[in-house]
């Protein structure tokens, strides 16, 4: 089968947390014997700050990481849509691409393009900014992939689409997948976007704070801290790293005893059942995880068993503490987690359920 994708960037996953999940899908499809052709602009803003950061390094090490996969950089007003899409039996559209983009793909579909069409949603806009989403022409695609339930039902009750299944990301196993703990480790470590004003009060609360209370050896990494907040971290004591590339995130894990998950606010109030990608990452590689608030709805993972929940910053301080010295609760969370991705999560069972969703749509 020939699969035609399109999102922001494949190469770049600065500031740009969808690329994790695709690239793992892809990697499967690959390996599955699938042919995949992969499209980003080329003036996707997640790459081009990467390269103005790291430079022509970052994409050499993307393509040792991942030497199954590439991507093609087209100009939009040169992009010959219909030669691109002959040939292809399911092509996936991400929800970060332009409202022409969207369109002009689903009037290929329109005009007898032979191929499945699905558009893919891994973001909060529809329930945040729900105007920007209207902006999209879905009529002509076959059905729409949403990464939780009641992102599902949005576009549902929209009117945005008539079908519409719920599609979580998971974790690419190939890649993340517990390492040899370092020999000298770190206490806790954070990998995350500091986001604006959506989470900037919860990450004083339950991250930065409790470092500060425990006075614990800890990392943060991510873009687009102000100095304010790295400031802040500095006052935390705490060591702000700057970007991370998601594929280096395994063995920065081995080097540190716990890390946490801060969701943002949409995800943890208007959002219920979905939760980062970070937690499906940092469970496959089998370090202990303490989250904060956020409702497993859907019944994902066992909370209180796979990781631990604290629903204040207290309570955080104290699951901290308890985690960095009870080895049998810290070993207990490791192997639970770790049962869970392998059971429920990985990005092989999410490309089983692409599959299965392709043959039912092309078999109605």
């Amino acid at each position: 089968m020939r699969v035609v994708m399109f999102s922001h960037s494949l190469l770049s996953d600065w500031n740009h947390g969808n690329a994790h999940f695709l690239r793992g899908v892809l990697s499967e499809l690959v390996a599955r014997g699938h042919r995949v052709d992969h499209y980003e602009a080329a003036d996707a803003w997640s790459l081009t700050n990467l390269l103005r950061e790291r430079g022509s390094a970052a994409l050499t090490a993307f393509h040792a990481a991942y030497p199954q996969l590439s991507s093609t950089r087209y100009v939009p007003q040169q992009l010959d849509l219909e030669r691109t899409l002959d040939g292809a039996d399911l092509v996936l559209v991400h929800e970060w691409n332009t409202p022409e983009l969207v369109a002009s793909v689903g009037a290929v579909r329109a005009a007898g393009g032979h191929f499945c069409l699905l558009f893919h949603d891994t973001h909060h806009r529809a329930v945040s900014a729900p105007h920007e989403l209207a902006r999209f022409d879905l009529r002509h695609y076959d059905a729409v992939l949403a990464f939780g339930e009641v992102l599902r039902a949005a576009y549902l009750k929209r009117g945005w689409a008539q079908r519409a299944f719920t599609w979580h990301e998971a974790a690419d196993t190939r890649l993340f997948r517990p390492l040899p703990p370092a020999p000298e480790r770190e206490d806790l470590v954070w990998i995350g976007n500091w986001g604006d004003d959506e989470r900037s009060h919860e990450l004083q609360e339950f991250l930065l704070q409790p470092i500060a209370a425990l006075r614990l050896r800890a990392s943060i990494f991510g873009v687009r801290y102000p100095e304010t907040a790295q400031a802040e971290i500095r006052r935390a004591g705490a060591h702000y790293r700057g970007f991370l590339q998601n594929f280096e995130a395994p063995r920065v894990f081995a080097r540190h005893a716990l890390t946490v998950h801060v969701p943002r606010r949409y995800y943890a109030e208007a959002l219920p059942g979905i939760p980062t990608i970070r937690v499906f990452e940092a469970l496959a590689c089998g370090i202990p995880l303490v989250s904060a608030p956020w409702s497993d709805s859907e019944g994902l993972f066992a909370p209180g068993e796979d990781y631990l929940v604290a629903k204040n910053g207290e309570e955080m301080t104290r699951r901290v503490r308890d985690v960095l010295h009870d080895r049998g609760l810290a070993e207990g969370l490791r192997q639970r987690g770790l049962a869970r991705i392998a059971q429920r999560h990985t990005c092989a069972h999410r490309v089983d359920e692409l599959l299965s969703i392709h043959q039912q749509l092309t078999h109605d």
